[in-house]
Protein backbone atom coordinates (compact mmCIF):
# COMPACT_ATOMS: atom_id res chain seq x y z
CA UNK A 1 0.00 0.00 0.00
CA UNK A 2 2.86 2.48 1.12
CA UNK A 3 4.43 1.89 -2.42
CA UNK A 4 1.28 2.13 -4.31
CA UNK A 5 -0.24 5.52 -3.46
CA UNK A 6 2.79 6.68 -1.02
CA UNK A 7 0.70 7.07 2.71
CA UNK A 8 3.38 8.42 4.55
CA UNK A 9 4.09 11.31 2.07
CA UNK A 10 0.65 11.91 2.18
CA UNK A 11 0.22 11.92 5.69
CA UNK A 12 -2.55 9.58 5.53
CA UNK A 13 -2.66 5.75 6.75
CA UNK A 14 -4.58 2.23 5.49
CA UNK A 15 -7.33 2.54 7.89
CA UNK A 16 -8.28 6.56 7.83
CA UNK A 17 -8.29 5.65 3.82
CA UNK A 18 -10.69 2.80 4.16
CA UNK A 19 -12.83 5.19 5.99
CA UNK A 20 -13.08 8.13 3.89
CA UNK A 21 -13.95 5.60 1.02
CA UNK A 22 -16.76 4.23 3.59
CA UNK A 23 -17.94 7.96 3.90
CA UNK A 24 -17.53 8.76 0.14
CA UNK A 25 -19.50 5.69 -0.59
CA UNK A 26 -22.63 6.96 1.85
CA UNK A 27 -22.61 10.34 0.12
CA UNK A 28 -22.87 9.46 -3.68
CA UNK A 29 -24.51 6.06 -3.31
CA UNK A 30 -27.51 7.87 -4.00
CA UNK A 31 -26.52 7.44 -7.57
CA UNK A 32 -27.36 3.87 -7.40
CA UNK A 33 -30.89 4.51 -7.08
CA UNK A 34 -31.60 7.73 -8.90
CA UNK A 35 -29.25 6.42 -12.31
CA UNK A 36 -31.79 3.54 -12.70
CA UNK A 37 -34.78 5.13 -12.34
CA UNK A 38 -33.99 8.06 -14.50
CA UNK A 39 -32.31 5.94 -17.50
CA UNK A 40 -35.16 2.62 -17.04
CA UNK A 41 -38.10 5.28 -17.35
CA UNK A 42 -36.85 5.69 -21.31
CA UNK A 43 -37.80 1.94 -21.96
CA UNK A 44 -37.41 0.41 -25.59
CA UNK A 45 -35.42 -2.33 -24.04
CA UNK A 46 -33.28 0.09 -21.34
CA UNK A 47 -33.87 -1.68 -18.24
CA UNK A 48 -33.12 -0.39 -14.59
CA UNK A 49 -31.74 -3.68 -13.80
CA UNK A 50 -29.21 -3.26 -16.49
CA UNK A 51 -28.48 0.41 -16.02
CA UNK A 52 -27.61 -0.51 -12.48
CA UNK A 53 -25.26 -2.59 -13.16
CA UNK A 54 -23.93 -0.98 -15.95
CA UNK A 55 -23.49 2.33 -13.67
CA UNK A 56 -22.02 -0.13 -10.96
CA UNK A 57 -19.35 -1.18 -13.14
CA UNK A 58 -18.28 2.18 -15.25
CA UNK A 59 -18.01 3.86 -11.24
CA UNK A 60 -15.70 0.92 -10.41
CA UNK A 61 -13.69 1.45 -13.53
CA UNK A 62 -13.38 5.20 -13.50
CA UNK A 63 -12.39 4.99 -9.81
CA UNK A 64 -9.41 2.11 -10.53
CA UNK A 65 -8.17 4.48 -12.88
CA UNK A 66 -8.50 7.50 -11.00
CA UNK A 67 -7.01 5.13 -8.52
CA UNK A 68 -3.84 3.86 -10.03
CA UNK A 69 -2.77 6.17 -12.81
CA UNK A 70 -3.36 9.39 -10.92
CA UNK A 71 -3.48 8.71 -7.02
CA UNK A 72 -6.35 10.73 -5.63
CA UNK A 73 -8.78 10.22 -3.66
CA UNK A 74 -11.82 10.69 -5.92
CA UNK A 75 -14.40 8.88 -6.98
CA UNK A 76 -16.59 8.81 -10.39
CA UNK A 77 -20.17 7.84 -11.77
CA UNK A 78 -22.07 8.65 -14.07
CA UNK A 79 -23.39 12.48 -13.42
CA UNK A 80 -26.59 13.74 -12.43
CA UNK A 81 -27.18 16.45 -15.05
CA UNK A 82 -25.65 14.39 -17.28
CA UNK A 83 -27.50 11.62 -17.26
CA UNK A 84 -30.77 14.23 -17.42
CA UNK A 85 -29.76 15.40 -20.20
CA UNK A 86 -29.34 12.21 -21.90
CA UNK A 87 -33.01 10.95 -20.76
CA UNK A 88 -34.84 13.77 -21.08
CA UNK A 89 -32.89 15.81 -23.65
CA UNK A 90 -32.00 13.71 -25.84
CA UNK A 91 -34.00 10.64 -25.69
CA UNK A 92 -37.53 12.03 -24.43
CA UNK A 93 -37.02 15.77 -25.71
CA UNK A 94 -35.24 15.53 -29.27
CA UNK A 95 -36.64 12.12 -29.87
CA UNK A 96 -33.45 10.16 -30.29
CA UNK A 97 -33.42 6.33 -29.16
CA UNK A 98 -31.33 5.58 -26.44
CA UNK A 99 -28.46 4.01 -28.90
CA UNK A 100 -27.51 7.16 -30.59
CA UNK A 101 -27.37 8.72 -27.30
CA UNK A 102 -24.96 6.25 -26.06
CA UNK A 103 -23.12 6.59 -29.53
CA UNK A 104 -22.81 10.10 -28.50
CA UNK A 105 -21.55 9.51 -25.09
CA UNK A 106 -19.28 6.72 -26.25
CA UNK A 107 -17.66 9.71 -28.92
CA UNK A 108 -17.19 11.93 -26.32
CA UNK A 109 -15.39 9.18 -23.87
CA UNK A 110 -12.96 8.44 -27.05
CA UNK A 111 -12.47 12.09 -27.82
CA UNK A 112 -11.65 12.98 -24.33
CA UNK A 113 -9.21 10.25 -23.95
CA UNK A 114 -7.58 11.42 -27.09
CA UNK A 115 -7.83 15.26 -25.62
CA UNK A 116 -6.42 14.24 -22.75
CA UNK A 117 -2.63 13.27 -23.66
CA UNK A 118 -2.53 16.49 -25.30
CA UNK A 119 -3.61 18.63 -22.76
CA UNK A 120 -6.43 20.50 -25.32
CA UNK A 121 -8.78 19.63 -22.29
CA UNK A 122 -7.11 22.05 -20.09
CA UNK A 123 -7.04 24.25 -23.11
CA UNK A 124 -10.78 24.10 -24.26
CA UNK A 125 -11.86 25.18 -20.81
CA UNK A 126 -9.63 27.83 -20.97
CA UNK A 127 -11.45 29.40 -23.77
CA UNK A 128 -14.94 29.51 -22.84
CA UNK A 129 -15.96 32.25 -20.62
CA UNK A 130 -16.00 31.78 -16.99
CA UNK A 131 -19.33 33.38 -16.25
CA UNK A 132 -20.81 30.65 -18.84
CA UNK A 133 -19.01 27.62 -16.94
CA UNK A 134 -20.70 28.87 -13.73
CA UNK A 135 -24.04 29.59 -15.47
CA UNK A 136 -24.15 25.78 -17.03
CA UNK A 137 -23.81 24.60 -13.11
CA UNK A 138 -26.49 26.98 -12.07
CA UNK A 139 -28.93 25.93 -14.46
CA UNK A 140 -28.31 22.13 -14.62
CA UNK A 141 -28.92 22.61 -10.90
CA UNK A 142 -32.29 24.18 -11.96
CA UNK A 143 -33.18 21.70 -14.13
CA UNK A 144 -32.58 18.82 -12.29
CA UNK A 145 -34.63 20.17 -9.64
CA UNK A 146 -37.38 21.02 -11.89
CA UNK A 147 -37.27 16.80 -13.06
CA UNK A 148 -37.28 16.47 -9.30
CA UNK A 149 -40.47 18.13 -8.60
CA UNK A 150 -42.38 17.27 -11.66
CA UNK A 151 -41.25 13.10 -10.75
CA UNK A 152 -42.96 13.48 -6.99
CA UNK A 153 -46.11 15.36 -8.02
CA UNK A 154 -45.10 18.61 -6.22
CA UNK A 155 -45.21 20.32 -9.38
CA UNK A 156 -47.40 19.22 -12.11
CA UNK A 157 -48.40 20.67 -15.69
CA UNK A 158 -51.37 23.21 -16.08
CA UNK A 159 -52.93 24.27 -19.21
CA UNK A 160 -53.58 28.06 -17.92
CA UNK A 161 -49.73 28.77 -16.16
CA UNK A 162 -47.41 25.91 -17.45
CA UNK A 163 -46.92 24.52 -14.49
CA UNK A 164 -48.67 24.54 -11.03
CA UNK A 165 -48.11 23.05 -7.91
CA UNK A 166 -49.84 19.68 -7.43
CA UNK A 167 -51.97 18.14 -4.79
CA UNK A 168 -49.56 17.71 -1.72
CA UNK A 169 -51.54 15.16 0.28
CA UNK A 170 -51.11 12.47 -2.45
CA UNK A 171 -48.91 9.93 -1.40
CA UNK A 172 -46.16 10.47 -4.00
CA UNK A 173 -45.99 14.55 -2.79
CA UNK A 174 -45.84 13.79 0.19
CA UNK A 175 -43.33 11.27 0.56
CA UNK A 176 -41.25 13.53 -1.19
CA UNK A 177 -41.82 16.23 1.06
CA UNK A 178 -41.39 14.11 3.80
CA UNK A 179 -38.27 12.98 1.99
CA UNK A 180 -36.52 16.78 1.41
CA UNK A 181 -37.31 17.53 5.41
CA UNK A 182 -35.45 14.77 6.32
CA UNK A 183 -32.32 15.24 4.22
CA UNK A 184 -31.95 18.84 4.53
CA UNK A 185 -31.84 18.45 8.29
CA UNK A 186 -29.49 15.72 8.24
CA UNK A 187 -27.27 18.11 5.74
CA UNK A 188 -27.47 21.42 8.00
CA UNK A 189 -26.38 18.18 10.89
CA UNK A 190 -23.77 17.36 8.48
CA UNK A 191 -24.47 13.67 8.78
CA UNK A 192 -22.49 12.07 6.40
CA UNK A 193 -24.49 10.12 3.98
CA UNK A 194 -27.35 12.75 4.69
CA UNK A 195 -28.55 12.06 1.25
CA UNK A 196 -28.67 8.67 1.17
CA UNK A 197 -30.01 7.81 4.13
CA UNK A 198 -32.19 10.77 3.56
CA UNK A 199 -33.68 8.59 0.72
CA UNK A 200 -33.60 5.15 2.62
CA UNK A 201 -36.25 6.75 5.34
CA UNK A 202 -38.31 8.38 2.81
CA UNK A 203 -38.18 4.77 1.05
CA UNK A 204 -39.78 3.36 4.38
CA UNK A 205 -41.87 6.04 4.65
CA UNK A 206 -43.41 5.37 1.46
CA UNK A 207 -44.40 2.17 2.03
CA UNK A 208 -47.84 3.02 4.73
CA UNK A 209 -48.47 5.43 1.52
CA UNK A 210 -48.36 2.68 -0.68
CA UNK A 211 -46.01 4.59 -2.55
CA UNK A 212 -43.35 1.91 -2.00
CA UNK A 213 -44.45 -1.22 -3.41
CA UNK A 214 -42.49 -4.39 -2.22
CA UNK A 215 -43.04 -7.37 -4.22
CA UNK A 216 -43.84 -11.06 -3.06
CA UNK A 217 -40.97 -13.43 -1.92
CA UNK A 218 -38.52 -10.28 -1.88
CA UNK A 219 -35.16 -10.76 -1.26
CA UNK A 220 -32.88 -8.21 -1.30
CA UNK A 221 -29.85 -9.96 -3.01
CA UNK A 222 -29.39 -11.08 -6.15
CA UNK A 223 -27.29 -11.98 -9.43
CA UNK A 224 -26.60 -8.68 -11.55
CA UNK A 225 -28.76 -8.53 -14.68
CA UNK A 226 -26.25 -7.80 -17.73
CA UNK A 227 -25.72 -5.02 -18.58
CA UNK A 228 -26.90 -3.31 -22.63
CA UNK A 229 -23.18 -3.76 -24.15
CA UNK A 230 -21.90 -2.39 -27.27
CA UNK A 231 -25.82 -0.89 -27.88
CA UNK A 232 -24.79 2.09 -30.35
CA UNK A 233 -26.22 3.66 -33.21
CA UNK A 234 -24.37 5.73 -34.87
CA UNK A 235 -26.43 6.82 -38.25
CA UNK A 236 -26.92 10.03 -37.23
CA UNK A 237 -23.01 10.49 -36.48
CA UNK A 238 -22.94 13.45 -39.44
CA UNK A 239 -25.66 15.38 -38.67
CA UNK A 240 -25.43 18.74 -36.43
CA UNK A 241 -28.17 17.49 -34.29
CA UNK A 242 -25.53 14.86 -33.29
CA UNK A 243 -22.93 17.47 -32.80
CA UNK A 244 -24.79 19.54 -30.40
CA UNK A 245 -25.91 16.63 -28.68
CA UNK A 246 -22.56 15.21 -28.40
CA UNK A 247 -20.81 18.55 -27.78
CA UNK A 248 -23.15 18.91 -24.97
CA UNK A 249 -21.86 15.75 -23.40
CA UNK A 250 -18.25 16.72 -23.94
CA UNK A 251 -18.79 20.65 -22.65
CA UNK A 252 -20.64 19.57 -19.64
CA UNK A 253 -18.57 16.95 -18.25
CA UNK A 254 -15.16 19.07 -18.73
CA UNK A 255 -16.27 21.73 -16.81
CA UNK A 256 -18.00 19.74 -14.61
CA UNK A 257 -14.33 17.45 -13.92
CA UNK A 258 -12.37 20.14 -13.86
CA UNK A 259 -14.59 21.96 -11.25
CA UNK A 260 -14.33 18.61 -9.06
CA UNK A 261 -10.48 18.38 -9.63
CA UNK A 262 -9.71 21.94 -8.38
CA UNK A 263 -12.37 21.88 -5.70
CA UNK A 264 -11.19 18.35 -4.26
CA UNK A 265 -7.73 18.66 -4.49
CA UNK A 266 -7.14 22.20 -3.05
CA UNK A 267 -9.95 20.94 0.08
CA UNK A 268 -6.98 18.22 0.61
CA UNK A 269 -4.37 20.41 0.48
CA UNK A 270 -2.60 19.07 -2.93
CA UNK A 271 -2.78 21.83 -4.92
CA UNK A 272 1.05 22.59 -5.82
CA UNK A 273 2.25 26.37 -5.06
CA UNK A 274 1.74 27.40 -8.88
CA UNK A 275 -2.01 26.35 -8.30
CA UNK A 276 -1.19 23.44 -10.72
CA UNK A 277 -3.67 20.61 -10.05
CA UNK A 278 -1.17 17.41 -9.15
CA UNK A 279 -1.36 14.49 -12.01
CA UNK A 280 -4.31 16.29 -14.02
CA UNK A 281 -3.55 14.57 -17.02
CA UNK A 282 -3.94 11.06 -15.38
CA UNK A 283 -7.27 12.30 -13.38
CA UNK A 284 -8.86 13.54 -17.08
CA UNK A 285 -7.69 10.01 -18.25
CA UNK A 286 -9.93 8.27 -15.46
CA UNK A 287 -13.01 10.51 -16.29
CA UNK A 288 -12.41 9.53 -20.12
CA UNK A 289 -11.68 6.13 -19.62
CA UNK A 290 -14.82 5.71 -16.79
CA UNK A 291 -17.08 7.60 -19.97
CA UNK A 292 -16.18 5.16 -22.81
CA UNK A 293 -16.60 2.12 -20.63
CA UNK A 294 -20.12 3.17 -19.15
CA UNK A 295 -21.13 3.81 -22.92
CA UNK A 296 -20.22 0.38 -23.83
CA UNK A 297 -22.20 -0.77 -20.70
CA UNK A 298 -25.36 0.84 -21.41
CA UNK A 299 -25.14 4.39 -19.33
CA UNK A 300 -24.85 7.36 -19.74
CA UNK A 301 -21.17 9.65 -18.94
CA UNK A 302 -19.19 9.01 -15.79
CA UNK A 303 -17.14 11.89 -14.08
CA UNK A 304 -15.97 13.00 -10.97
CA UNK A 305 -18.35 13.61 -7.91
CA UNK A 306 -18.06 16.48 -5.74
CA UNK A 307 -19.01 14.11 -2.68
CA UNK A 308 -15.66 13.19 -2.86
CA UNK A 309 -15.50 16.04 -1.08
CA UNK A 310 -17.36 14.05 1.99
CA UNK A 311 -14.54 11.23 2.02
CA UNK A 312 -11.48 14.44 1.84
CA UNK A 313 -12.98 15.55 5.12
CA UNK A 314 -13.00 12.43 6.67
CA UNK A 315 -8.81 12.18 6.10
CA UNK A 316 -9.04 10.39 2.20
CA UNK A 317 -5.54 12.18 0.41
CA UNK A 318 -4.82 9.05 -1.80
CA UNK A 319 -6.08 6.60 -4.71
CA UNK A 320 -6.80 3.93 -2.02
CA UNK A 321 -9.88 6.06 -0.77
CA UNK A 322 -10.68 5.64 -4.19
CA UNK A 323 -10.07 2.09 -4.18
CA UNK A 324 -12.29 1.89 -1.03
CA UNK A 325 -15.20 3.36 -2.82
CA UNK A 326 -15.32 1.26 -5.72
CA UNK A 327 -15.23 -2.07 -3.47
CA UNK A 328 -18.23 -1.01 -2.11
CA UNK A 329 -20.00 -0.44 -5.01
CA UNK A 330 -19.21 -4.02 -5.98
CA UNK A 331 -20.44 -5.56 -3.17
CA UNK A 332 -23.93 -3.27 -4.03
CA UNK A 333 -23.93 -5.46 -7.36
CA UNK A 334 -26.30 -8.08 -5.69
CA UNK A 335 -28.56 -5.72 -3.84
CA UNK A 336 -29.61 -4.56 -7.03
CA UNK A 337 -33.40 -5.82 -5.61
CA UNK A 338 -33.01 -3.52 -2.55
CA UNK A 339 -31.81 -0.45 -4.74
CA UNK A 340 -34.43 -0.74 -7.31
CA UNK A 341 -37.08 -1.15 -4.68
CA UNK A 342 -36.52 2.82 -3.92
CA UNK A 343 -39.88 5.06 -5.30
CA UNK A 344 -38.91 7.88 -7.85
CA UNK A 345 -40.49 9.71 -4.98
CA UNK A 346 -38.00 8.84 -2.60
CA UNK A 347 -35.00 10.33 -5.22
CA UNK A 348 -36.87 13.48 -6.56
CA UNK A 349 -35.77 15.07 -2.63
CA UNK A 350 -32.35 13.71 -3.99
CA UNK A 351 -32.32 15.57 -7.21
CA UNK A 352 -33.97 18.76 -5.21
CA UNK A 353 -30.41 18.57 -2.84
CA UNK A 354 -27.94 18.14 -6.08
CA UNK A 355 -29.84 20.87 -7.31
CA UNK A 356 -29.47 23.23 -4.45
CA UNK A 357 -26.08 21.76 -4.21
CA UNK A 358 -25.22 22.80 -8.04
CA UNK A 359 -26.93 26.13 -7.95
CA UNK A 360 -24.41 27.72 -5.14
CA UNK A 361 -22.27 28.85 -8.23
CA UNK A 362 -24.79 31.48 -8.89
CA UNK A 363 -22.60 33.79 -6.79
CA UNK A 364 -19.71 33.41 -8.99
CA UNK A 365 -21.10 34.85 -12.26
CA UNK A 366 -20.15 39.22 -12.79
CA UNK A 367 -23.79 40.31 -12.92
CA UNK A 368 -22.26 44.13 -12.50
CA UNK A 369 -21.16 43.72 -16.41
CA UNK A 370 -24.18 42.96 -18.61
CA UNK A 371 -22.15 41.49 -21.31
CA UNK A 372 -21.18 38.86 -19.20
CA UNK A 373 -24.29 38.77 -16.55
CA UNK A 374 -26.88 38.41 -19.77
CA UNK A 375 -25.54 35.19 -21.43
CA UNK A 376 -25.06 33.87 -17.69
CA UNK A 377 -28.86 34.80 -17.35
CA UNK A 378 -29.89 33.13 -20.78
CA UNK A 379 -27.94 29.97 -20.07
CA UNK A 380 -29.77 29.56 -16.62
CA UNK A 381 -33.32 30.36 -17.73
CA UNK A 382 -33.03 28.01 -20.76
CA UNK A 383 -32.44 24.97 -19.41
CA UNK A 384 -35.17 24.31 -17.06
CA UNK A 385 -37.51 26.52 -19.69
CA UNK A 386 -36.80 25.10 -22.81
CA UNK A 387 -36.50 21.83 -20.48
CA UNK A 388 -32.71 21.53 -22.13
CA UNK A 389 -29.47 22.15 -20.97
CA UNK A 390 -28.36 21.53 -24.42
CA UNK A 391 -30.13 24.69 -25.34
CA UNK A 392 -29.02 26.33 -22.31
CA UNK A 393 -25.67 25.64 -23.27
CA UNK A 394 -26.77 27.46 -27.45
CA UNK A 395 -28.38 30.32 -26.11
CA UNK A 396 -25.50 31.51 -23.94
CA UNK A 397 -22.54 31.56 -25.89
CA UNK A 398 -24.65 32.93 -28.77
CA UNK A 399 -25.84 35.66 -26.46
CA UNK A 400 -22.60 36.56 -25.17
CA UNK A 401 -21.02 36.58 -28.39
CA UNK A 402 -23.37 38.95 -29.88
CA UNK A 403 -23.15 41.40 -26.44
CA UNK A 404 -19.49 41.02 -26.93
CA UNK A 405 -19.41 42.52 -30.65
CA UNK A 406 -22.08 44.79 -29.70
CA UNK A 407 -20.86 46.53 -26.92
CA UNK A 408 -16.94 46.59 -28.85
CA UNK A 409 -15.53 43.76 -26.81
CA UNK A 410 -14.18 41.61 -29.07
CA UNK A 411 -11.15 40.86 -27.32
CA UNK A 412 -13.09 38.97 -24.70
CA UNK A 413 -14.35 36.26 -27.47
CA UNK A 414 -11.92 33.60 -28.19
CA UNK A 415 -11.99 32.08 -31.34
CA UNK A 416 -13.59 28.75 -30.29
CA UNK A 417 -16.45 30.52 -28.18
CA UNK A 418 -16.99 32.35 -31.73
CA UNK A 419 -17.34 29.52 -33.69
CA UNK A 420 -19.58 27.39 -31.46
CA UNK A 421 -21.59 30.48 -31.66
CA UNK A 422 -21.95 30.09 -35.84
CA UNK A 423 -22.36 26.47 -35.63
CA UNK A 424 -25.18 26.85 -32.77
CA UNK A 425 -26.52 29.77 -34.96
CA UNK A 426 -26.79 27.78 -37.86
CA UNK A 427 -28.46 24.41 -36.00
CA UNK A 428 -30.94 26.88 -34.73
CA UNK A 429 -31.84 27.97 -38.56
CA UNK A 430 -31.34 24.36 -40.00
CA UNK A 431 -33.78 22.77 -37.27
Amino acid sequence: MEKLFKLKENGTTVSREIAAGLTTFLTMAYILAVNPGMLGSIGDGMTPEAVFTATIIASVIGMLVMAFAANLPIALAPGMGLNAFFTYTVVLGMGYSWRIALAAVFCEGIVFIILSFFNVREALVKAIPANLKYAVAVGIGLFITMIGLGNSGVMVRDEATFVALGDLTSGSALTALIGFVIMTVLYVRKVPGAILIGIIITTLAGIPLGVTVIPQNFSPLSLPAAPLLFQFDFSTLLSLKFFTVFFTFLFVDIFDTVGTLVGITTQAGLIKKDGEIPRVKQAFFADAVGTAAGAALGTSTVTSYIESASGVAAGGRTGLTAISTAALFMLSLFLSPLFLLIPGAATAPALIMVGFLMIQSVVNINFKDPTEGIPAFFTIFMMPFAYSVAQGIVFGVITYVVLKLASGKIKDISLVTFILSLIFIIQIILK
